[in-house]
């Protein structure tokens, strides 16, 4: 598992792309494990912050029970739509999994709430190739480093 500043130092211009779609919307999707075992699927705010991907939640929320049970998360970021004549312009989707690690509240932290970093396990970026005419896979694992799979 890796903190975001490994995966940046690995891979920097995959993770140039990948921070350009966590931080060009506000809003996320986050899957945590109910206690039944199902996925439970949630919005969340995520940031990059000295070095780690951090996931900032509510108080009392089903997610952050979820999380306090079984830290395995997955996220899910998507990237805004392009033009319709333009679709070579789509920036693409991010998936990253990992596991949500708790750290102590600090009193900078806005707004107040839990705080979690992400021990990442995998991060992957699907988008169009430079000619937009097959989705591009790029995948990073730590200690395996960079794949990319084309498909038409």
């Amino acid at each position: 598992m890796a903190r975001w500043a490994e995966f940046e130092a690995a891979e920097a211009e995959l993770a140039a792309q990948v921070r350009a779609i966590l931080t060009g919307r506000r809003h996320h999707t986050v899957a945590t494990l109910r206690r039944d075992g199902a996925p439970r699927v949630s919005g969340i705010e995520v940031a990059l912050s000295d070095g780690d991907l951090v996931l900032g939640m509510m108080p009392d929320s089903l997610k952050l029970a979820d999380i306090r049970r079984d830290e395995r998360v997955a996220l899910h970021a998507l990237s805004g739509d392009p033009a319709e004549d333009n679709q070579a312009a789509w920036k693409g989707d991010v998936k990253v999994a990992g596991r949500a690690i708790e750290r102590p509240a600090r009193q900078e932290d806005q707004p107040p709430g839990p705080r979690f970093w992400v021990d990442i396990t995998e991060i992957v970026l699907t988008r169009l190739d430079e000619a937009a005419t097959q989705l591009e896979i790029a995948s990073w694992h730590p200690g395996r480093g960079r794949q990319v799979k084309r498909r038409a």
